[in-house]
């Protein structure tokens, strides 16, 4: 896949995403719940599957350590989103309002960051697997994070002015990891095989508090349950391609 319908596809799935919460109803969070357990299956699944694998196939030889470093990075960045990422929404009284530039802030470092291992060069099979784990885990944090931005007084338009600042975050990380790139091109298999471990540590922190946070409704087990079949099973899939 061209690295520019990559971009293309980070940056429209987030803003289409984030015009989804017209469609979902402000009281039934039950779509975004399960929106969020497929996606958290999914990317723990890559993860294991493939991405994981691939880091360790190569010589990475401290490959452990960054998984360990993006795993706390992101615990980092829950300071400031207040788990944002893994559709945590914090929405209680008028009083606790969150500052959306903060939040704004977390979410951007996190974006970039995983788009860092996204550039020309690198095992075209490995970075699309990727890059649709990001797609799927964008589209329950872009409704979260356009949920957040209105309940807390954002007019519309400054809330999608927000949300293109998200969606281009990936592609800005990708460019500037390029850039990188040009200078240790002799060590390129090496170099993002780290980059890319730490992007696991990331997943492995956001799906892990997705699958193990407890349910609001029991009724709904079964049903996340399946989901998370679900989810695992396509992951499975994808890392057979």
């Amino acid at each position: 896949m061209p690295i520019v319908v990559i971009y293309m596809l980070l940056f429209g799935t987030v803003l289409a995403s984030g015009s989804l919460i017209f469609l979902l109803k402000s009281r039934d969070q039950q779509i975004l719940k399960l929106m969020l357990a497929f996606s958290g299956a999914f990317l723990i699944g890559i993860s294991f599957l493939k991405l994981i694998p691939e880091i360790y196939s190569s010589a990475a030889k401290y490959a452990g350590l960054f998984i360990l470093a993006g795993f706390l990075i992101q615990l980092v960045l829950e300071l400031i989103t207040e788990g944002a990422e893994h559709g945590h929404s914090h929405i209680h009284s008028e009083d606790e309002k969150v500052n959306p530039f903060l939040l704004l802030a977390g979410l951007c470092i996190h974006a970039f960051l995983e788009g860092t291992p996204i550039v020309d060069g690198y095992d075209s099979n490995i970075r699309n697997t990727l890059v649709t784990g990001i797609i799927i885990h964008n589209i329950p944090i872009s409704v979260t994070l356009m949920s957040l931005f209105v309940h807390y007084g954002c007019s519309l338009r400054k809330a999608f002015l927000y949300l293109v600042v998200f969606a281009m975050m990936s592609p800005a990380g990708s460019i500037a990891s390029s850039f990188i790139h040009l200078s240790t091109a002799s060590y390129m298999t090496v170099f993002y095989s780290y980059v890319m471990a730490v992007v696991v540590g990331i997943f492995l922190h956001v799906s892990t508090s997705i699958l193990f946070e407890a349910s609001d409704n029991h009724r709904y087990n079964l049903r996340k349950f399946l989901t998370v079949c679900l989810g695992i099973l396509v992951a499975f899939g994808v890392s057979l391609l």
